[in-house]
């Protein structure tokens, strides 16, 4: 049985609508059933997605960690709020991870990484990722301090993941996945611009390659793609409502591992695609909305009954 857990960003919405949801998708079933619908005044709506719904998707233990754009919300199975966080650096969040007893998020407009304690619930630390063109650097900073990062947005950090041998991070603009030890950050794969959902896999590297509308495994042995559903302009809704004109199918974002063959995908409209790494061909799509500006953002597997 595959259970998956999704939020949504809806790109170019109005104040008084919604602008994002989760989403709890049974795959077997194929029901989707919405648990939270996003909907709040005090945020920036200037184009593209900016802090509109909801993103990444964590968990610890018995609580969900979700990132809105500039908020950590805690809530429990039941999708009750036990808590929120924020924190002076944290703007435009994408993906959020967990390993090792922190919480590790990606400030998107601060160029950086923040690392959330989980025992302590509090934000510790940031890591600050730069580049001159040419060569990376990486630098902690107090993420409550006053001399932390300013607000570029140069690499547009969307991807983290971690594991025992380090820190691995990519974005739209950094052109491969980068790979902090603790010590220094370089470049560990190249990759095309536009990417989201980076991560290493077997030995290779998984991501949404989102300006060619695919999702890609690429190891040293082989290159496979499967291609992001595309639906009859006709059965799209909301065509060129958006402010920003950004809005369109085929956007894919959202990524997680099912187990060692079987991948998740999304993509816009908001559809989630199940694709099988052995025999290359995608097993199924289940449809949340035929509306052009929603897009998948987050994507987990379900850990509950």
């Amino acid at each position: 049985m595959v259970k998956l857990l999704a939020t949504s960003v809806v790109r170019g919405s109005h104040q008084g609508e919604s602008h994002g949801g989760v989403y709890l998708i049974d795959f077997d079933s194929e029901v989707v059933h919405q648990t939270l619908d996003w909907n709040t005044a005090d945020i920036d709506w200037q184009g593209r997605g900016w802090d509109r719904g909801l993103r990444g998707i964590a968990f610890d233990g018995d609580r969900i960690f979700i990132a809105a754009s500039d908020e950590l919300f805690v809530y429990d199975p039941t999708f009750r709020k036990i808590g929120s966080f924020k924190n002076p650096y944290l703007k435009h969040a994408h993906e959020i991870f967990v390993y090792e007893r922190h919480l590790f998020v990606t400030s998107t407009a601060y160029d950086s990484i923040l690392a959330f304690d989980l025992d302590k619930m509090a934000f510790t630390w940031g890591l600050y990722v730069d580049t001159d063109g040419v060569n990376l650097r990486a630098a902690r900073y107090n993420p409550f301090g006053e001399n932390g990062p300013l607000r570029l947005n140069k690499l547009h950090l969307n991807s983290i993941h971690c594991t025992s041998g380090g820190m691995y991070m990519c974005g739209l603009k950094t052109e491969g996945l980068m790979l902090f030890n603790g010590k220094r950050i370089g470049v560990v794969a190249e990759l095309p611009q536009g990417t989201h959902n980076a991560q290493p896999f077997v030995k290779g590297v998984l991501f949404n390659d989102t300006r060619a509308n695919a999702v890609r495994l690429v190891t040293p042995e082989r290159s496979l793609a499967f291609k992001v559903p595309e639906y009859p302009p006709g059965k799209l809704t909301h065509v060129g409502l958006d402010d920003s004109s950004v809005a369109r199918q085929g956007f894919g974002r959202g990524l997680c591992v099912i187990d060692e063959t079987t991948i998740a995908a999304g993509s816009s409209p908001s559809t989630i695609s199940l694709h099988d790494l052995q025999s290359g061909k995608t097993l199924k799509s289940v449809n949340l909305s035929m509306d052009i500006r929603n897009a998948i953002h987050g994507l987990e597997v379900w850990p509950f009954d």
